[in-house]
């Protein structure tokens, strides 16, 4: 009980969020939700999503709150420097994450302390929207296996397909109507325990990584039908092709443009 007061949040505040938002959430899209089964009730726990648009967390939250787990986000530090804004997310147990520090250790002291008191963390493991351009999951960044190794928590692998539609990426107007169906699927605990008791080193992370995203993308390709690319889409390949003299990235869709997450 400590530990969770520990954590500064208000719990008369997550009450009111749970009253309000739910409605405003399912009154925004359609859904085809499945695998809601595999989020544990109770205990520390990290839910691991892909990444399409600024409209994600809503589906998210609601994903979660549904399967019987309030949402906690690991969300960018700016946001909480919004007046009124960061007070609210504070209140209600929100983590600022440092603008590109996600995969340093320190930063992740208190999602450690968060998960340990048993919250449910949604951390998406690209850390921003992908950049691929077909929507597939890009090359991830290693903050969601250091918390799951370090604390022990399960990861669960998330995959949604369709809130793009209502907000895509760079936008700042919602398509709101026609109602547009949102597809989530979640998958069983990511198996990292080849990686338990590990250093935690560059390639025990970034395998720990790679067996997170397969988890999402083989979901995603349920989803949508179709097989996912074969390596991941890496932007900071993609960039150094675009800085040398007279080099393009490929078009969307070509292979070429893709490079596989370092080991």
């Amino acid at each position: 009980m400590s530990e969770r007061a520990d954590l500064g949040y208000s719990p008369a505040w997550r009450r009111g969020t749970e009253i309000v938002l739910p409605s405003l959430i399912r009154a925004a899209m359609k859904r085809d939700w499945h695998g809601q089964e595999h989020i544990p009730r109770e205990g520390g726990v990290i839910i691991a999503p892909n990444h399409l648009s600024y409209a994600d967390w809503a589906a998210v939250a609601l994903f979660a709150y549904q399967a019987g787990r309030y949402p906690a986000f690991l969300i960018k530090s700016p946001v909480f420097d919004v007046k009124l804004i960061g007070p609210f997310l504070r209140s209600v147990g929100q983590l600022p994450v440092s603008r590109g520090q996600i995969d340093a250790a320190l930063v992740l002291k208190d999602a450690e302390r968060s998960l340990r008191a048993g919250e449910c963390l949604i951390v998406y493991p690209e850390g921003t929207a992908t950049r691929d351009p077909a929507l597939w999951p890009m090359v991830a960044r290693t903050g969601v296996a250091r918390l799951a190794l370090v604390t022990g928590v399960p990861v669960i692998p998330v995959a949604h397909w369709g809130a793009q539609v209502i907000l895509p990426y760079g936008s700042k107007k919602p398509h709101l109507v026609p109602r547009h169906l949102v597809k989530m699927l979640a998958g069983p605990a990511v198996d990292l325990s080849g990686y338990a008791g590990r250093p935690l080193d560059r390639e025990v992370l970034r395998a720990a990584t790679a067996a997170v995203m397969a988890d999402i993308t083989g979901l995603l390709a349920q989803l949508r039908g179709e097989p996912a690319p074969a390596v991941p889409f890496d932007p900071a390949a993609a960039r150094r092709a675009r800085a040398k003299p007279g080099g393009q990235t490929e078009p969307p869709g070509d292979g070429q443009s893709r490079k596989a997450a370092p080991a």
